[in-house]
Order: structure tokens, then sequence, then C-alpha cells
């Protein structure tokens, strides 16, 4: 008799676990998330005229210094329900400025994503400097590599995973699978879980969630962006190979920030 009281005694510490467990894990299916994206532009600035003797550079590079703060801050948002969703940025940023010294075109990129992850395609605007383009393609594919990292962003645990894109640029995201729509800020989709966090830490850029609000998004507001010419990364890429031909040491960088 004692063992099946004990017996019961246990499975009813089980069944109370799992009640809790449940209660305390909420999954949210749909709603919008606010991200903060920080550019070191000091840094960039610096990478960007390392080599150069002119000193005409170097004052430049002090004079943006006095009148502009390290980081640059814009704003962003990630609008989801089930497996759709539209990344897009915030109108009360601030336009790109006119410093030439500061002309970064990833610290600049005002990227529109639809991601429909059902059919594993995404719908881009991309502005590249005077002409905009409507790439449509399927997603990315990342090799992620998970890692046992963790830390909490905008209230949600997160799990840190790596990877590698474009060749050679080096990539840390943080996912919850509390939000189990499998996309992110950008292009960036293929974890088990929202990317609440990313960074490209040799890009001097991240990207984090600062607000997580679950509502009902109307289809509407999932809408893919449709002004643009219509193109393929693989064809958008061409362009932008014969555009940089001659621009030296910059094709690489401006090439790899379009190609996101």
């Amino acid at each position: 008799m004692k063992t099946i009281l004990y017996r019961i005694l246990l499975l009813m510490i089980a069944l109370t676990g799992i009640n809790t467990f449940a209660q305390n894990n909420h999954f949210i299916q749909n709603g919008v998330i606010e991200f903060e994206k920080k550019s070191n532009m000091y840094a960039l600035i610096t990478k960007k005229i390392k080599g150069e003797t002119d000193s005409y550079y170097q004052a430049a590079f002090e004079g943006y210094k006095k009148t502009n703060p390290q980081f640059k801050t814009v704003k962003s948002t990630l609008s989801f329900s089930k497996n759709k969703s539209l990344y897009k940025w915030d109108e009360t940023n601030q336009s790109t400025t006119n410093n030439w010294i500061a002309d970064d075109a990833m610290a600049n990129l005002k990227n529109i994503i639809a991601t429909d992850l059902d059919t594993q395609t995404s719908i881009t605007q991309k502005n590249i400097y005077d002409d905009l383009y409507l790439v449509k393609d399927s997603l990315r594919k990342i090799n992620w590599k998970i890692t046992d990292e963790t830390r909490e962003i905008a209230g949600y645990e997160c799990r840190r995973a790596n990877a590698i894109i474009l060749d050679s640029v080096y990539v840390v995201a943080y996912y919850t699978i509390q939000i189990p729509f499998s996309g992110g800020p950008e292009s960036f989709t293929g974890l088990p879980g929202t990317i609440l966090g990313l960074a490209m830490p040799h890009e001097n850029m991240t990207w984090f969630a600062t607000k997580v609000t679950e509502i009902t998004v109307p289809e509407k507001d999932l809408a893919p962006p449709t002004k643009g010419k219509p193109t393929d990364n693989k064809e958008l890429n061409k362009t932008l190979l014969e555009a940089l031909k001659d621009w030296g040491k910059w094709a690489r960088k401006t090439l790899q920030a379009y190609s996101l």
C-alpha cells in the first residue's frame, strides 16, 4: 500500500510540475518585435581610412567625432504571424548622413523584407544608391552551429548560435524557443526560434530586440513590398559586380552589404 501511495504522490508532483511549466512557458505565435541596430561608426571609419597617408582623412575623422556619437542607432520592426513576417525600418529614423567619411553601405541598409517560411522564399526591397530593386528568391541556407551559451534579451532567454555567411562574414545570433517563428532581423532565418539578438563582430554592428509585443497582426501588415525593378539574388549580384568593378578595395565590403 505504501508503495502505491508513494507512486501516486510522485505522479501528482510530476503533473503539477508539467502544469507549472506550461503556464510559465507561453509560446508567442504572432506579434511585433522592435529592434535597435547599432553601428560603431568610429571603428568603421578607422578601417576605412587605414593606410591613407593624407592628413585630410584624419582631419575629416576628427571633425566627424566632434559632432557625431560613436554609435549610429536606428530602429526597425519585425511583424510576424505564424510562418510569415515583414521586416522594415522605422520611418522616424534619421536620414543617411551626407558626410562622405561616414558613408557605409552596411550601416546605411534599409531593406524591407517579406519572408514566407512555408514556401521558403522572400521578397526584399533594396534601395541601392539611386536604384530600387525588388529581389524575389529562396531563403539563404545558413549552417548554424548552436552552442550552450545563453543570455536574456527583451525578457526572453536566448541561446547562442554562430555561422559564416557570404564566405567570410562571421555572425552571432541569439534565438528564443518561446517565439517559435524561425526568423529574425534582416534576412536571417533557420534557427529553432526567433532571433532576438544578432551581431557581426568584425563588421562592428549589432541588432538587438528591445521590446516584444504579442498582438494579432493583420494580413495587410505582412504584405510584401511591390515597388522596384524585379530581379533575383544572382542577377543582382551580376549587376553589382559590374557597377563596382572600378571601386578597388571598397567593392568587396559594398557587395557584402547589398547581399545581406
